[in-house]
């Protein structure tokens, strides 16, 4: 089973909350910020230990330090992100053609020795686990699960959430259910199926949160910055371009960061035209706690 999220204070844990300032702001017409991760063939999906794992439509390769290709590995679908654990490889996949589950493929386990299949399953998302196992979760229709897999694709416990999975000494989920009104929050997955339930959620379809050092969550909430601390802790950083409930999944939004900047985009549709958005993006300052 998972292991419970550790969260007890120490010595030098911050007594304080981060913070964050606007250095730039603008706003110009222009496309949202799709998510493209696996769609440059020149991209590893995921990398450990010397090997990296690239994929392409209808393939995946394993290629090591020196740049031999260790094995590949045919599959039906385009691989859009992989994932690393006790010599197993997790990869999801997109579908060629449309199905009643949108773009959905299927979730390969292989083993990262010889890129052998072990199993096929079901999931949209997925993250790596230590020992050889993984989560992976699927959202749609009846389902809104999360599965700990192990190393032969065996479940070992499931939950009622999906999300943004974040993996430290335990797990986290930025919930998305892609409903309205949205129940979505942060939440702490424990074992038994446990969930421990943190701050509430505004946008349906919140994009990827960034990780700090420290453990804490940023997230971008329907144009509100928030930090969520490893305790579930809640603070709101910066009303970038607060968005109605209602209207939350209409907008596409990303988070990145280089060294201590965070650049938030708000991709606005604009009445009566899919394309182009009005494109909001700012660069933010991290100012950490006092410890």
């Amino acid at each position: 089973m998972a292991r419970s999220e550790q969260s007890g204070r120490t010595s030098r844990e911050p007594t304080g909350p981060w913070r964050v300032s606007v250095e730039e702001y603008g706003r110009q017409p222009g496309l949202p910020p799709y998510d493209r991760r696996g769609f440059a063939d020149d991209r590893p999906l995921a990398s450990r230990d010397g090997l990296s794992i690239h994929g392409r439509a209808g393939s995946l390769s394993c290629v090591d330090a020196a740049g031999t290709t260790r094995w590949t590995h045919d599959c039906a679908g385009r691989p859009n992100a992989a994932h690393i654990s006790g010599g197993r490889l997790l990869v999801t996949t997109d579908s060629p053609e449309y199905t009643p589950w949108g773009n959905l493929g299927p979730a390969l386990l292989l083993d990262l020795a010889d890129g052998a299949r072990i199993t096929e399953l079901r999931g949209e998302r997925g993250a790596a686990l230590p020992g050889g196992r993984f989560l992976l979760g699927l959202e749609g229709y009846d389902f809104y699960d999360t599965w700990e897999h192990d190393r032969d694709g065996t479940v070992l416990d499931s939950w009622r959430s999906y999300g943004h999975y974040v993996i430290g000494t335990g797990i986290r989920v930025v919930e998305t259910d892609r409903r309205i009104p949205t129940g979505s929050r942060v939440v702490r997955l424990l074992p038994g199926g446990v969930i421990e339930r943190g701050p509430a959620l505004n946008d349906p379809t919140g994009p990827r949160p960034l990780v700090l050092d420290d453990g804490t969550i940023l997230a971008l909430d329907a144009g509100v910055l928030r930090a969520v601390d490893r305790r579930l802790g809640g603070t709101v950083l910066a009303e970038l371009l607060p968005i109605a409930p209602d209207r939350a999944s209409g907008h596409i939004c990303a988070l990145s960061r280089e060294g201590e900047r965070v650049t938030a985009v708000i991709a606005e549709p604009l009445p009566g035209h899919p394309t182009p958005h009005a494109v909001h993006t700012w660069t933010l300052r991290l100012h950490p706690p006092r410890t």
